[in-house]
């Protein structure tokens, strides 16, 4: 059985072939999410932070190669297999340079890639803590709960992303636009506003005086940074 909580995203055009691999993946125990374009892809994996992608190069909208960069520019650091057809020295060696972890050309055996996936999660699992902690507080990672001592404190999903994006980079200004990106991705509907909203409700949830924080403070005409360790 995989950890609770392990998510694959498959990101693949060919409907077929997304159809397989969904089900082939989901028959292993893991969570799947699926996007048939590059945008969609990119979009899903900012939201849902999977521990995995397998990412299609030739991509309506947005192609792999993309996909990938704009991955790593927002500091997403989870395995990315890249698929193709191609089979050419200089696809692959740019794909790696973009920031990919492997290279698999079609037509693939479904029982290495689930191979090479399964060693990427097993390395991960040993490097990645189970949980992130600050003061009394302990976010885990798993099971998608913050816990003050022992009682649960109530996140909606786009809060525990935001609380885990700034425990994950702690002591740095970001921007508003940059925790936007990095948090809500291409979702048109928000604005810089509403990471100042989502700002003052996390407050009222982990700051001892919400109206004097020691947790998430305010970088004036920037932004935040989050210090764990409090005053």
């Amino acid at each position: 059985m995989k950890p609770s909580g392990e998510t694959i995203l498959i990101v693949e055009d060919d409907p077929t072939m997304l159809r397989g691999l969904k089900d082939n993946f989901e028959f292993k125990g893991y969570c799947v999410r699926t996007a048939a374009d590059g945008e969609a892809g990119l979009l899903a994996a900012l939201e849902v932070r999977p521990d995995l992608i397998v990412l299609d190069l030739m991509l309506p909208k947005m192609n792999g190669y993309e996909v990938c960069r704009q991955l790593r520019e927002r500091g997403q650091s989870m395995p990315v297999i890249m698929l193709t057809a191609k089979s050419q020295e200089d696809d692959k060696l740019l794909g790696l340079h973009l920031g990919a972890d492997d290279y698999v050309t079609k037509p693939f055996s479904i029982r290495e890639l689930l191979a090479r996936v399964e060693a990427f999660l097993r390395r991960r699992r040993q490097e990645r803590p189970p949980e992130l902690t600050f003061g009394r507080f302990r976010l885990d990672l798993d099971s998608h709960q913050l816990m003050n001592g022992g009682s649960e404190v109530q996140l909606s999903p786009k809060e525990f992303n935001l609380l885990r994006f700034f425990l994950e980079n702690p002591h740095r200004a970001h921007s508003r636009e940059a925790i936007l990106n990095a948090v809500w991705g291409y979702d048109v509907s928000v604005t810089e506003r509403t990471v100042d909203r989502f700002v003052t409700t996390l407050r009222t949830k982990i700051e001892p005086n919400p109206k004097s924080p020691v947790h998430l403070l305010t970088v004036r005409e920037l932004g935040y940074k989050f210090r764990p360790e409090g005053a």
